[in-house]
């Protein structure tokens, strides 16, 4: 198939564009760059999605098959009105318009169905307004004009070329010898998915007819804590996990960031919980998803195989730590 991937370049983009090519797709990524770094085989397209005529511009003339829509502009997000451009911009004559979403989407919550109302247009974080508000608007068009789109919510994100300082960050601690802050009791849920899987569930809503017209929560079924998820990757890297709680009013009130430096429990790892029911991506698209231990596995193996430890938030660590030890009970 004749397959555009727009924002493939990083993770899970990248992941898929791999994949795609060795299964003999003929594939296109479209990006703000002038070049990638995969092989010739794929071609290089050059466009802002959030511009409309440099969109048109850059796929003036081109035709596709399947279309995977995973960019969203962190700095100044993505709406859905320049979503809307985009599916104009390739025009209808898809055999599939594949959106990557967020469990954002619902905005808050916890055990969420794909069938759940989706976060109102209203929602403080503009992040979960611009994918629920996206969805809502793809679904019409679906509704409306047939456009075979499917779309997915997946958590969290993990495995092998992850660029965000998530799974490093406690790695990096863990090996150091290092205790880890948790925020408060710890208690916060979490609930995570491997990139594999979620690159092979992209790869089957290609061909599978029922997908189309579907939404597909994406993830491992059973959330944990903050804890326990500390514990788990503790586990991947065959060590023990010493745990500092910390309240997260001081945390905050010390600078610690949950988006930006000074990290304090890695890169977006502490936000509010939303959790999903699982199971519809499994009987639809018959995936077989990866259990957490072992993704994890694979992702320390590639940690220790590529990656070079940080230590620049380690002064930080012990302010915190600090401060955790002030307001223990025992030294007051």
């Amino acid at each position: 198939m004749k397959v555009l991937v727009i924002g493939g370049t990083l993770f899970i983009g990248r992941s898929l564009v791999e994949s795609l090519v060795k299964a003999g797709h003929e594939v296109s990524v479209l990006h703000r760059k002038p070049k990638h770094d995969f092989s010739r085989r794929v071609e290089n397209l050059m466009a802002d999605r959030n511009d409309a005529a440099s969109l048109r511009e850059a796929l003036d003339g081109r035709r596709f098959e399947v279309v995977f829509d995973n960019a969203y502009d962190w700095e100044r997000g993505t709406t859905a009105a320049q979503v809307e451009a985009t599916v104009r911009a390739v025009g209808f004559r898809l055999q599939r318009y594949i959106f990557m979403s967020s469990v954002a989407a619902y905005g808050d919550g916890l055990n969420h169905k794909e069938s759940d109302p989706l976060a109102p247009e209203y929602h403080a974080d503009p992040y979960c307004s611009n994918k629920a508000t996206t969805e809502r608007l793809l679904f019409r068009m679906h509704a409306q004009t047939g456009l075979p789109l499917v779309t997915f919510r997946p958590p969290f994100v993990y495995g092998p070329n992850n660029p965000y300082y998530r799974e490093q960050f406690f790695w990096d601690r863990l090996r150091a010898g290092r205790p880890i802050v948790i925020p408060g009791d710890g208690h916060r849920l979490m609930q995570f998915a491997y990139v594999n899987d979620v690159v092979e569930a992209l790869m089957r809503a290609m061909e599978e007819p029922r997908a189309v017209g579907e939404a597909f929560n994406m993830g491992d079924p059973k959330p944990l804590t903050q804890v326990e998820v500390v514990e788990r990757l503790a586990k991947a890297a065959n060590t023990e996990a010493s745990l500092a709680r910390v309240p997260r009013d001081l945390i905050l009130q010390a600078g610690g960031n949950a988006m930006e430096e000074p990290f304090y429990f890695g890169e977006y790892f502490d936000l509010a919980p939303i959790t999903m029911n699982i199971g519809k991506v499994t009987r639809i698209l018959k995936m077989k998803l990866t259990p957490f231990d072992v993704g994890l596995k694979e992702t320390y193996r590639w940690y220790v195989r590529n990656q070079k430890p940080r230590t620049a938030s380690f002064e930080f660590d012990e302010r915190l730590l600090g401060m955790g030890k002030a307001n223990s009970p025992a030294a007051v």
